[in-house]
């Protein structure tokens, strides 16, 4: 049931994440007088429509990804009617295409077409759907950092080890009679530190994070100190002890082990964890560096689904770090909502943030400037505005629109390249899910 909700909520999320895209493109274009014949959310068969004015407003069946349609995308070709018998299979593809987008122009509508707006017009159309995302994006980060805040380490005592571990007892348990067989008790056992108590101060150290604990013990094994500690009912405890020695593995920069172990002092405690908020003004920080990593997987991304799809055949595992389609999204969210070990305020916080992180992605994915994403009609009008302040400065007559009619065939080939990807992304999400 709780893999259902989480699921739901997700799902629901990149319907509006979706919707809101489109709602980006098509509130410039209306404003600027655009004719939108239609706005969709989804692909594929239409669930539901209705007409409202000029528009037809729609839900289809399959929701990766929606669209509007602007009459006009493609401008008329500058040579003119094109003798079909004298074209290359290229040339047709791009006429027949270019015919449909002019066929649906009624001649009152011609000066509502997309290829008359001016380049700042066109730019603000097309990059208003990824800026949506980056609103979207910006707001959910903002909600999950600093309202609902991030898991951080406390001083706050959650669990208290009863002996101090040995090869015998690694983990450190006790008897069922209460006792260490074989080994001695952790001194935190000794001065009586117990859940939901506060550490203060060890040997006169202040001790603010928990990082602080372990510098103010990695050199006291053996020595007697004070441990300073507020009770959870709110009483100062101030008790002397011996520090117990720990022998613990040395690990490399790259977490690999050494093969040697180091000796360090072990009170016998394990922190809690308690969500911080963040200032706002960290949140731009934070998406930096998101935006950052979304770029270097997406420059990966090819090489990681080609990975990918030969890993499907073998009995390697997943790699968690590799590329994730919505199917897989969705399943991480299930796996978020269904954990009953994790407080419903942790949950939504992984929820709202996968979705920001999702948002973000779409972001930074459509502004890659190659048709058919919205970068590459960004592209297209800053090539035709670069064009006609040359002729400016020339003082020649000024082009018309670019033709993006050309660029259909690499428009083509990426719709194909995309649809094979995520094909092969949503096969792995299937047979070979990652889990947590």
């Amino acid at each position: 049931m709780l893999t259902l909700l989480g699921i739901s909520i997700f799902a629901i999320g990149l319907l509006l994440s979706i919707a809101l895209h489109e709602l980006g493109h098509m509130a410039p274009a209306k404003k600027f007088g655009v004719k939108v014949p239609q706005y969709m959310v989804g692909f594929g068969p239409t669930l539901w429509s209705r007409i409202k004015g000029e528009t037809e407003y729609g839900i289809k069946a399959i929701p990766l990804g929606g669209y509007i349609r602007m009459i006009g995308m493609f401008p008329p070709n500058p040579k003119g009617v094109q003798d079909r018998e004298h074209l290359g299979r290229m040339g047709l593809m791009i006429e027949s295409a270019r015919e449909e987008v002019l066929a649906e122009i009624a001649p009152e509508d011609e000066p509502r077409t997309f290829y008359r707006l001016s380049v700042p017009k066109k730019l603000t159309v097309m990059f208003g759907g990824p800026f949506m995302n980056l609103v979207i994006a910006t707001i959910l980060f903002t909600i999950s950092l600093s309202v609902i805040g991030r898991p951080a380490v406390t001083t706050t005592v959650s669990e208290v080890v009863a002996c101090v571990p040995t090869s015998a007892n690694p983990n450190g348990i006790a008897s069922t009679s209460g006792t260490c067989e074989g080994g001695v008790s952790t001194p935190a056992t000794e001065i009586g530190l117990d859940a939901g108590d506060k550490l203060l101060t060890v040997n006169g150290t202040e001790i603010s994070t928990w990082e602080d604990l372990g510098t103010a013990l990695s050199d006291q094994a053996g020595n007697i100190v004070d441990v300073t500690y507020l009770t959870s009912s709110g009483e100062t405890v101030t008790k002397t002890v011996e520090v117990a020695a720990l022998e613990t593995p040395v690990f490399t920069e790259a977490g690999e082990p050494t093969g040697e172990v180091t000796t360090r002092g072990f009170l016998g405690i394990s922190p809690s964890f308690e969500l911080v908020q963040s200032p706002v003004s960290e949140v731009p920080g934070f998406m930096a560096t998101v935006t950052t990593s979304s770029i270097a997987a997406l420059m990966e991304f090819p090489a990681r689904v080609f990975g990918l799809a030969g890993d499907l055949f073998t009995e390697a595992p997943r790699d968690p770090e590799g590329p994730v389609s919505v199917v897989g999204i969705g399943r991480i969210s299930g796996q978020i909502a269904s954990s009953e070990e994790v407080p419903t305020i942790y949950k939504a916080g992984d929820l709202v943030t996968l979705l920001a992180s999702v948002n973000l992605f779409l972001f930074v994915f459509n502004m890659v400037p190659v048709l058919p994403l919205d970068g590459g009609h960004i592209a297209g009008a800053l090539y035709e505005g670069a064009r006609r302040q040359i002729a400016r400065v020339r003082r020649k007559p000024l082009p018309g629109p670019v033709d993006t009619a050309k660029m259909l065939p690499v428009a083509y080939a990426m719709s194909l390249v995309l649809l094979a990807m995520s094909a092969i992304v949503i096969l792995a999400d299937i047979i070979k899910p990652i889990v947590f």
